[in-house]
């Protein structure tokens, strides 16, 4: 709003003195120049007075009083200047005028209808002070309509090319009234203050710093009939390195084929933000940072996009505009870049709960957000308290989800459209977090939940890696986990790190690493590697995918399972269940297994064997179970003495006395299997 300001100003101030040589000292010249540069402004159908004129030829002083203008379109912008001094006037050359000093009292700058939300809005500046000032003589085009996009393009086209060493606003405040499609009920309002306004070394349509000791809103509005009052002040607000022309490549339809990268800011920060809302809303933020941030006029296409919004009042949009709607509004993602933004100390007290946050930051370039991440959450509820210790978002690609949004518009998604969503995303990360187990005090606990993908063919990512630490209470209620709880464990840890990958080149598959430890009861691992993978397999079409994953061949499987009690806990819940003693519950598992082993034995024999050098992985999974069976039974007699001896021996399907313990690999066509049995 400030720049805004400063651009209406300019007009001003322009207007009075472009047309000065540096020999106009006479009152009566004087008064001359300035009645000719008001009839220019009048000229193009806006209305323009002032009152007494005054030159001190000595000093090069001009006052002039009373300063009043209205453009002339349909929703005009009235500015009105109460006293304007001038001091030092001259002119550094044909081109340009200039003067030591600047001085405006009791500025008032009213606009009707700057956007579709706010149907009246006025400036107030008390003073503006400004010094070592210099601008073009020349009196500029005035902005066509009171639109905030052409009043920002105007704004911003005067200030660039306005040199001043600085630029001083102690208080400028801001009334509005809200229109109609707020529906806010009637009457409803609201006003800025901005105290501290300073800006130093404008040169070249640049700015070295601009500072703001503080922005405070009000807001009255309606809800239902009852009064809602909101307030709000930002405090230490400070900007470098800014582009005023870079900013006003952004409005102007001219630069819509500009392709090139604007670097509009360098650093801002701000804060403490605090918000306050009735009935009991409180928000606070200790502090925000933004660095870096870039435009590119083409890719935003912002006047484009403007220019599609519907007024207050029209239709709802077609299935077919809201689709180049939005197709446009990627293009504003596609065109912005931020090196790094954050923000720290976020405090919200509401009737229901309060909610804590430590930080939260992200950079955003070609439309993706490369990582946004959150840490020190602590939201309360009436259950307990959810704490996440960070989360983050991996690689979120905005751009690309409006405009598959803009493909969804009018019409639902089928299942291999949704599955475009998947590659908007790289992957999600949880650490520390935190909640309650339903209504008890106990807690569910996750160290650590990373899921990445990517490498995507087509729309199925074929590069997966997932590693999660989780411990949750168990709950007699529900079936399965009471014989847990009645062996005295009440708490489950599960540590798991899981990876996929698909290499094109060699047509390989590998699920490595396959790690699995749930504490205390059984820890595997294993490699699992196959070949001649097509790229069909990952298609999106089920039937297509079902098809190519018949030219799977299996290349190694190895599988390591070791016991760390779940055997004897599984003896135990069966010698209770049964109302039998440990003895009698492990001779009948295992007798139960060697059932088993017969009868996969038994399909084994009368399965014609293939001879031929790759076999399908689903296919040998059969005739080999039954051969390892053989084996395990042949030595089941043998493996029960060094069962008791060593518990790290090799073995599938097995179980000793005291556990399982044992390594199964694989590998077609001639599979090697070594086991231990139960005794």
């Amino acid at each position: 709003m400030k720049k805004i300001l400063l651009g209406l100003i300019a007009v001003i101030v322009i207007a009075v003195g472009g047309f000065f040589g540096f020999d106009l000292y006479a009152q009566r010249r004087v008064t001359r120049e300035v009645e000719t540069a008001f009839e220019q402004v009048r000229a193009t159908g806006a209305k323009a007075s002032h009152g007494k004129i005054a030159f001190d030829v000595k000093s090069r002083t001009l006052t002039i009083a009373d300063i009043a203008s209205e453009t002339g379109a349909q929703s005009p912008v009235s500015v009105k200047i109460a006293s304007l001094t001038m001091t030092g006037l001259g002119q550094t050359d044909a081109a340009r005028v200039s003067a030591d000093k600047l001085e405006f009292s009791d500025v008032e700058i009213g606009v009707a209808g700057p956007s579709p939300t706010i149907a009246s809005l006025t400036y107030k500046a008390p003073r503006i002070t400004v010094k070592d000032y210099s601008a073009p003589a020349g009196l500029p085009q005035l902005p066509a309509s009171s639109s905030i996009v052409e009043l920002y393009r105007f704004a911003f086209a005067q200030l660039a090319h306005i040199n001043a060493s600085s630029v001083s606003v102690p208080t400028l405040t801001g009334p509005m009234i809200f229109s109609a499609v707020v529906h806010a009920g009637d009457g409803a309002s609201g006003e800025f203050a901005y105290s501290g306004l300073a800006i130093e070394n404008m040169k070249d349509g640049k700015i070295a710093s601009s500072k703001t000791d503080k922005v405070a809103f009000t807001v009255n509005q309606q809800a239902a009939g009852t009064p809602i009052k909101m307030t709000g002040d930002l405090a230490n607000i400070v900007a470098t390195d800014i582009d005023v022309g870079a900013m006003a490549a952004i409005f102007d339809p001219a630069k819509a084929n500009d392709d090139r990268e604007y670097r509009i800011q360098g650093h801002v920060s701000a804060g403490p933000y605090v918000i306050s809302a009735t009935p009991g809303i409180n928000l606070r933020i200790d502090g925000m940072t933004v660095d870096d941030v870039r435009i590119n006029p083409s890719r935003m296409q912002l006047p484009a996009l403007l220019a599609m919004i519907p007024p207050p009042g029209s239709p709802p949009p077609s299935a077919a505009q809201t689709r180049d709607l939005l197709e446009k509004f990627a293009g504003i993602y596609l065109g912005a870049g931020i090196g790094n933004a954050e923000m720290h100390g976020l405090s919200l007290e509401t009737p229901e709960a309060p909610l804590k946050l430590a930080s939260m930051r992200f950079n955003f370039e070609n439309g993706k957000i490369g990582e946004l991440t959150v840490e020190g959450l602590d939201a309360s509820a009436a259950k307990g308290t959810l704490k996440v210790g960070r989360f983050a978002l991996k690689s979120f690609d905005v751009a690309k989800s409006v405009r598959l949004t803009a493909q969804f518009a009018g019409q639902k998604p089928t299942p291999e459209q949704a599955l475009a969503l998947l590659p908007l995303i790289e992957g999600v990360e949880f650490k520390g977090l935190v909640w309650p187990y339903k209504n008890t005090d106990k807690l569910v606990k996750v160290d650590v939940f990373s899921l990445d993908w990517g490498q995507f063919v087509g729309s199925i990512p074929s590069r997966l890696h997932l590693t999660a630490k989780v411990a949750t209470p168990l709950d007699a209620a529900i079936p399965g986990q009471d014989a847990l709880i009645a062996a005295g464990i009440d708490r489950m840890a599960v540590d798991a790190d899981l990876g996929a990958v698909w290499t094109e080149a060699s047509r390989s598959f590998a699920l490595e690493p396959v790690k699995f430890d749930m504490a205390g009861l059984v820890k595997a691992s294993a490699k699992v590697s196959l070949g001649n993978v097509p790229r069909e397999a990952f298609s999106a079409n089920a039937a297509e995918a079902m098809g190519a994953a018949a030219q799977i061949e299996a290349s190694a499987i190895e599988l390591t399972v070791h016991d760390l009690g779940v055997i004897d806990l599984a003896i135990a819940q069966y010698a209770r269940s049964q109302n039998v003693g440990r003895d009698a519950a492990r001779s009948a598992i295992l007798a139960s297994i060697k059932a088993q082993g017969d009868a996969i034995g038994g399909q084994q024999s009368r399965c014609h064997r293939p001879h031929h050098r790759h076999r399908p992985v689903h296919r040998d999974a059969r005739t080999d179970a039954g051969r390892q069976a053989d084996a395990a039974r042949q030595s089941a007699g043998a493996a029960a003495d060094a069962a008791a001896q060593d518990r790290s021996a090799v073995g599938a399907g097995a179980i000793p006395d005291r556990g399982l313990d044992g390594a199964v690999t694989w590998t077609p066509p001639l599979p090697v299997l070594t086991g231990r049995g139960l005794g």
